[in-house]
């Protein structure tokens, strides 16, 4: 809950459940098979031509760059309005609304962190806009309320991002989205007084919070204030570490660490539990590897040193013993092994392996209680285990079934911890984990409007194009046939090192009680299998992930769990590419497309805000041989005049400032213009919200029912 790391930096796997809700009692209705004819808002093209490396290629909705045109409004106005006359007519949407608000009405829980005795963690009634943070004095005193984000705005649209508790529990310092925005301003409340100081620090963005031991200042990360800009699409280079003392202003913060040489670096903090060691870790992009730096905090002049310059592996941090600091690292182990590192003697020749690589992926370590516990994925589903200071094995915890867990933190003195573990169709519970005993116990369960039980999640592998195989979890009701005529999702992601696994969402219910089914294919591209599943599907081996989906699909039709007329396709973010890709290349096989917050223009997602960034995992089109293999897929430059495209709706958002909302405008755009008469291909525009990060509730469920209507439209679904 506290601890972020720079992966928000990356086109993050936020899942995305789409379908169509069976309200019980009602009266079943069959949606018409035809479609209206659709008149689509006007959208002016512009002569612009640019030359990559000799291939010239058109970009005639260059104009839609800039937010400010005087023509985008009106046309996002149109098109807004040009989905909500396409499901006005569906019957029972009204039902599918109030069904999805029931379902999401549950109470819910973050997992706890316990910082100067206390217990912090967050809680929602079910309907809350963003979720409240709690603190409790005991494990089992009564909670009262920290801080109600839900107050900061009136339609819910400001949301804490980041936070940390002092290491004496005294002070909460946390981060706001505005509208859904990556920039974000850090506030510090008195967690006694429940007020907050006079601290205020902006222009704040892809930091995370760590406190100096004394509980006297903070380290956080920033760019300079974009000037001349539209802070929303400005490019982010050049970011800078500080330190914030408490109860000083903003201006007088100390830079910790900048590389103006270096301006595609990025840098964020971590103090180690005794407080002896600031601990820098050195990003470039969202490239995997790092670079890792350390300061001596006992010196008051100390020097930031380099420990580790030269960017071949992934180090992640996490804890000391005295001058030996603990990394999770993929050095010289594909899946991960846990090394120790003496500052006093840093070569290479000196590092120790604590918990050797073995056959699963080593995911996350935290340092507990002297020990190790080490969170490992196997085929895409948690494994939990504790080592001793040595690395010795001491025992396996057990998990309720097949799901994820997350969690562990906590201190290198602490004696528990708290993890969450859930899955596809069951949601969170919050356990207890002795640290002395191995011993779980039940903190916090929620109570849901439906029964758990009737839901099975199975998981199967499939061969890829070139005979790879690729796991997909399958979930339905329990009992369900298979004879073609299941309306189906496909949901993927495959990239940026992201393992896809079991998280809960309201909307998979809503699904599943249509008699839907909902399925996940965990394609190359991620870090499920470690580095070479990662490698497998980036820069010019990124095909490897529309191949890997385009098999999930037709294992799905060839098992008779759906055919192309029911089978739908989503994904968000690098997602989103998939879908759009996906769609374009195989339209045969899907009866409706989903692509959310997608990077569709992949010839210019390096011009705005981070995307520079994601060139790590993409490749750049400065390269010839890399952008032909760009070329060669980018959706908004494969569309053919005249095919005949699934019905696809677009969604995206106008203060999305991670995947800059032009590839969704220039792809709906180009995408109406190539068949005007043929598949609806519509683009949802949300306003006062972002990339999809801290959208408050009552957004999604609007969302979600415009989705869901589309579905019930175009898959011909029936809803009761």
């Amino acid at each position: 809950m506290f601890k972020q790391s720079l992966i928000v930096l990356a086109l993050a796997a936020t899942l995305a459940a789409c379908g169509a809700s069976k309200e019980a009692g009602s009266d079943a209705t069959v949606v018409a098979a035809t479609q209206p004819t659709l008149h689509y808002p006007t959208a002016r093209t512009v002569e612009q031509v640019d030359d990559f490396h000799g291939t010239k290629v058109s970009d005639p909705y260059r104009w839609m760059e800039n937010l400010d045109d005087p023509e985008l409004q009106p046309w996002i106005a149109a098109e807004n309005q040009l989905v909500a006359d396409f499901i006005s007519d569906v019957p029972n949407r009204e039902q599918l609304k109030t069904r999805m608000t029931a379902l999401w009405d549950y109470e819910r829980f973050g997992t706890p962190e316990v910082h100067g005795g206390k217990y912090f963690f967050s809680r929602n009634d079910g309907l809350q806009n963003q979720s409240p943070v709690y603190v409790q004095d005991t494990l089992d005193g009564e909670p009262r309320l920290l801080i109600d984000p839900n107050t900061l705005s009136a339609d819910g649209t400001i949301a804490l991002s980041e936070s940390a508790v002092s290491p004496d529990g005294k002070l909460y310092a946390y981060s706001l989205s505005d509208g859904g925005s990556d920039w974000r301003t850090i506030k510090v409340r008195n967690v006694e007084t429940g007020k907050d100081l006079d601290d205020e620090i902006r222009w704040a963005k892809f930091t995370n919070i760590a406190w100096t031991q004394d509980s006297g200042g903070i380290f956080y990360s920033r760019f300079d204030a974009p000037e001349g800009e539209d802070p929303l699409k400005a490019v982010n280079k050049n970011q800078k570490l500080f330190l914030h003392t408490i109860g000083k202003p903003q201006a007088d913060d100390t830079l910790v660490y900048e590389r103006p040489d270096q301006p595609d670096w990025g840098f964020s903090a971590t103090v180690s539990d005794d407080g002896a060691y600031l601990i820098i870790n050195g990003s470039q992009g969202t490239d995997v590897r790092n670079r890792v730096f350390y300061k001596d905090l006992a010196k008051a002049d100390g020097k930031v040193v380099a420990l580790i310059e030269d960017l071949v592996a992934a180090y992640d941090f996490v804890g000391n013993d005295g001058s030996v600091l603990y990394f999770l690292s993929d050095d010289g182990a594909e899946r991960n092994r846990l090394l120790a590192i003496d500052t006093a003697h840093p070569g290479k020749d000196h590092w120790q392996t604590v918990i050797a690589e073995n056959d699963a992926l080593l995911l996350q370590v935290s340092h507990v209680h002297g020990q190790f516990i080490a969170n490992y994925l196997r085929d895409a589903r948690s494994e939990v285990k504790m080592f001793d200071a040595a690395g010795k094995e001491l025992r396996s915890i057990a998990l309720p079934g097949l799901g994820t867990a997350n969690g562990f933190e906590g201190a290198v003195e602490d004696n528990e911890t708290f993890f969450a573990f859930g899955s596809w169709a069951v949601p969170d519970s919050v356990y207890r984990l002795d640290a002395t005993t191995g011993e779980t116990t039940l903190f916090k369960a929620p109570s849901v409007k439906f029964d758990v039980n009737a839901y099975e999640t199975t998981q199967v592998f499939y061969p890829s194009k070139d005979g790879t195989k690729v796991p997909m979890f399958i979930t339905a009701k329990k009992g369900f046939v298979r004879d073609g005529n299941n309306p189906t999702i496909l949901y993927g992601y495959g990239g940026f090192n992201i393992a896809v696994t079991p998280k809960f969402s309201p909307a998979i219910i809503q699904w599943l009680d249509m008699g839907g089914v909902y399925a996940v294919a965990n394609l190359r591209g991620g870090s499920e299998y470690g580095r070479p599943w990662h490698e497998a599907g980036m820069k010019t081996n990124k095909q490897n992930v529309f191949d890997d989906f385009a098999a999930g699909a037709e294992y799905l039709i060839a098992d008779k769990v759906t055919q192309p007329a029911k089978l739908a396709i989503s994904g968000r973010s690098n997602g989103g590419l998939l879908v759009g890709a996906t769609l374009l290349q195989r339209p045969e096989l899907f009866g409706a497309a989903l692509p959310a917050v997608g990077v569709l223009d992949m010839l210019r997602f390096r011009e705005f805000t981070i995307g520079w960034a994601w060139e790590s995992d993409y490749g750049t089109v400065k390269d010839a041989t890399e952008f032909k293999a760009i070329h060669a897929y980018s959706p908004l430059h494969n569309i053919k005049p005249g095919a005949k495209y699934p019905p696809t709706l677009v969604t995206t958002a106008e203060r999305d400032d991670r995947v800059f909302p032009a590839h969704s405008f220039k792809f709906a755009a180009a995408m109406q213009a190539a068949n005007p008469g043929g598949n609806p291909a519509l683009i949802r525009i949300e306003t006062r919200a972002g990339h999809g990060a801290g959208k408050p509730t009552t957004k999604i469920i609007e969302e979600y029912a415009d989705i869901y209507a589309f579905l019930a439209k175009t898959l011909h679904i029936e809803i009761r």
